[in-house]
């Protein structure tokens, strides 16, 4: 049987590493195989001390693939701690690149399931990426937008703490990802419903989701 792989996307700040360390302990507690896969282009603004040039950012967008293709050999699980399309999204805010983007969206489209991290959790800078709460807002609204376009399934997840944990591994769990049982008790009346997907405005958001911390 193949790897699922699911994939954690998001702007800055919003605890996509976190959450793939915590989803992986879970999933492993209930006798899975999971790799934690991490954003390559992170590590490699780190070594660098710049962003990539135009040229070098299909570079790193396949090598973050090739890893989580590398770790699927051989585990039930793979989380990628964010995929190409990050690597696409960041790069669309500089530069014009059309190749890299239909490399990252067919790439996302092979992903079992897609988190993508609201920006319920306070920004906070680290001297890499991070520009500031604006730039957070404006690249969550080209995560959603992109995955749109490409027709990718996703859910939003929200919280602190067990909070946020719980409500990844609900998403989880509802496209059957096994071991994703947070053990909470359903909530009665149907599917969720967000009020507010008619608009994805990330401030209307930010305040509709504050009472989850």
């Amino acid at each position: 049987m193949s790897a699922r792989k699911l994939a954690l996307l998001g702007a800055e700040s919003t605890g996509k590493t976190q959450l793939s360390h915590e989803l992986a302990a879970h999933l492993r507690a209930q006798g899975q195989r999971v790799a934690v896969v991490a954003e390559v282009l992170r590590a490699w603004c780190a070594r660098e001390g710049r962003a990539p040039r135009p040229e070098e950012q299909m570079p790193i967008a396949q090598e973050q693939e090739r890893r989580v293709d590398a770790a699927a050999a051989d585990h039930d699980i793979v989380i990628a701690d964010t995929t190409a399309l990050m690597v696409a999204i960041y790069g669309a805010m500089l530069f014009e690149d059309g190749e890299l983007h239909l490399f990252a969206l067919e790439r996302q489209r092979g992903y079992d399931a897609t988190l993508v991290t609201g920006l319920d959790l306070p920004w906070t800078p680290d001297g890499l990426q991070r520009e500031g709460p604006q730039a957070r807002e404006a690249v969550d609204r080209l995560v959603r937008a992109s995955l749109g376009r490409a027709g990718v399934n996703y859910h939003v997840v929200y919280g602190t703490g067990p909070s946020r944990l719980s409500g990844a591994l609900d998403a989880l769990a509802r496209v059957g990802v096994a071991g994703a049982d947070s053990g909470r008790t359903p909530v009665s009346g149907g599917p969720w419903v967000w009020n507010c997907e008619k608009c994805s405005d990330p401030d209307c958001e930010h305040r509709l989701f504050s009472r989850l911390k």
